[in-house]
C-alpha cells in the first residue's frame, strides 16, 4: 500500500512538472470520481504533447475529429474505460495487437493496454474513470511501463 501511494505521488509530481499543468487543475481532477470525456481529452492531449488547444472544448473536438474518442462520446458524459484507452492509444499512437489494428475500437485499445500492463486491478471496459485512475495510467504511460 505504501509503494501505491509513493507512485501516485510521483506520477502527480511527474505529470504536474513536466507538463505544466497547475496544481489546481491536477487538484480538480484528482477529486472526479468519474472525468468527462471532455476533461480526459483535454489531459491526455496535454500528457501526450498536442500542441494547439486553448480550451478542453478544442481538445475535445480535436480528439472527436481525429476519432480518438467512441461515436457515442459526448463531452459532459462520464469517460469509460474503453473510450479512455482508445484516446490513449490514438494520441500516443500506440500500436496494437492484429484485432486492434483492424478495428481501431475502444474495446481492443482497452485490452490492448490490459495486455501492456497499463491498465491493471480490478477493472472492466465499461467502467467510468476517476481523475485519480486517469492520473495513474498516465503516470505509467510516462514511466514506460508495462510489458
Amino acid at each position: 500500500m505504501k509503494k501505491l501511494l509513493c507512485f501516485f505521488v510521483l506520477c502527480a509530481l511527474v505529470v504536474g512538472l513536466s507538463f505544466s499543468q497547475s496544481a489546481g487543475e491536477i487538484e480538480v481532477l484528482l477529486s472526479r470520481d468519474a472525468v468527462s470525456y471532455e476533461e480526459a481529452a483535454w489531459f491526455v492531449l496535454r500528457v501526450a504533447e498536442i500542441p494547439g488547444f486553448a480550451d478542453s472544448e478544442g481538445a475535445f473536438g480535436y480528439a472527436m475529429e481525429q476519432n480518438w474518442l467512441p461515436s457515442r462520446a459526448a463531452p459532459g458524459a462520464a469517460a469509460r474505460l474503453d473510450g479512455v484507452s482508445l484516446l490513449i492509444m490514438r494520441s500516443f499512437g500506440y500500436k496494437g495487437g492484429a484485432m486492434y489494428t483492424l478495428t481501431k475500437s475502444p474495446r481492443y485499445a482497452y485490452r490492448e493496454l490490459v495486455y501492456q500492463g497499463i491498465i491493471q486491478g480490478r477493472v472492466e471496459p465499461a467502467m467510468d474513470v476517476s481523475g485519480e485512475f486517469l492520473l495513474y495510467i498516465a503516470g505509467r504511460i510516462l514511466a514506460g511501463t508495462g510489458s
